[in-house]
């Protein structure tokens, strides 16, 4: 690619933070940048026409983990691991309030809701006993007890009569926070540059030289947030996990509201504008499913379709309108890894699959570490 001398000097010479990746992450740090250091040129490369990765291809739920989610966890993580996670997602999701407003989000406080399957009696009498447990463990977080129990009134099939609630949990709308946001890091002067891949990069005494698909330049600091796709630059315990998602068309009358889980949160639905949303199922196959690449296997949306007529809308006439995937950046821990690599390369990457819980706090936090 050829650049003009005023295409290079206007948004490739000078740069003071480079950050690979345009997603919550990526433009919450840039945006905490630009407030901590207002003269400073922050550049966002974004491989894609659109952020890519899992921040406008998720489900919208701003979820702080299920009850057999946080049961799960406390096999491979102490408590105190456990409740930290918690109040990270309750800490992210505030400060993506604050930051965006509630009315840009559209976001709804309707609960969290775990189903639990028929054949899962056993984990759903052990979750229902650990309630107060649980509640106990997250009061410094919610200052009350968080999970109930509810009973089945929107008419599931093939369930537990009961299931658990999580009553602070809510969905957001993903579109119309990534409109925000890009907003809010226009007005900052942030530049933006779509459909530019990185390739490499070379870090030097005193700045980091940057090789493109289609120009080479260097930054005085490197940033990657590229979270599902952060294998590709670092050597660090992460590693990509794709998740697939369909959605209805409007379906009338139709009661359902909040967002919901059940398999270990491993399967995941909500309402919007009159349609479900519903996605998951990578547990059928992790293999197939660590993968960089976007796409739909016939094992996953085929077990999509099946629950969705036989628990979820077992009344209902509905039809597929739309399918797609994203690709989240997952590792053996659930913390997310926010750290300086060297002297000018710096990463806030592996948000497990809570994006929109924790990414504009993992922002903040990569920004204040420079």
């Amino acid at each position: 690619m050829e650049l003009s001398y005023w295409e290079y000097k206007t948004w490739l010479s000078n740069i003071d933070f480079t950050i690979v990746g345009s997603g919550i992450v990526g433009l919450t740090t840039a945006i905490h940048l630009k407030k901590r250091f207002p003269k400073a040129k922050v550049l966002i490369l974004e491989r894609g026409m659109l952020p890519q990765g899992a921040s406008t291809k998720n489900a919208g739920f701003a979820c702080f983990g299920s009850a057999s989610e946080l049961l799960s966890d406390l096999k491979t993580h102490t408590e105190d691991e456990v409740l930290q996670l918690v109040k990270q997602r309750c800490e992210g999701i505030q400060k993506l309030r604050e930051l965006v407003g509630d009315k840009a989000l559209n976001f709804e406080q309707n609960g969290g809701h775990e189903l639990f399957l028929e054949k899962e009696g056993k984990l759903f009498q052990e979750c229902e006993e650990s309630l107060p447990y649980l509640n106990k463990l997250l009061l410094p977080v919610f200052k009350e007890g968080a999970f109930e129990l509810n009973t089945n009134t929107y008419n599931f099939e093939g369930i537990i009569p009961s299931y658990i609630t999580q009553k602070f949990e809510g969905q957001i709308d993903t579109g119309s926070m990534m409109t925000a946001l890009l907003h809010i890091a226009n007005k900052e002067g942030i530049l933006i540059l779509n459909s530019v891949n990185v390739e490499d990069f070379f870090e030097n005494e005193d700045n980091v030289s940057i090789k493109t698909s289609q120009f080479e330049f260097c930054t005085q600091k490197l940033l990657i947030t590229t979270n599902g796709f952060a294998f590709q630059f670092l050597n660090e315990n992460v590693k990509p996990a794709r998740a697939q998602v369909l959605i209805t068309k409007p379906i009338s009358d139709l009661k359902l509201k909040g967002t919901f889980h059940f398999d270990e949160g491993y399967y995941y639905f909500r309402d919007i504008d009159n349609r479900i949303l519903f996605g998951g199922g990578r547990n059928l196959d992790f293999d197939a499913e660590e993968t960089t690449t976007f796409g739909r296997t016939k094992l996953v949306q085929e077990q999509l379709e099946q629950f969705l007529k036989t628990v979820i809308l077992p009344d209902s006439v509905f039809e597929i309108e739309q399918r797609w995937s994203g690709i989240m950046g997952v590792g053996n821990k659930k913390k997310p890894i926010i750290k300086q690599l060297s002297n000018n390369v710096f990463c806030g990457v592996r948000l497990g699959g809570m994006g929109i819980a924790i990414g504009s706090l993992v922002g903040k936090e990569l920004a204040d570490l420079l």
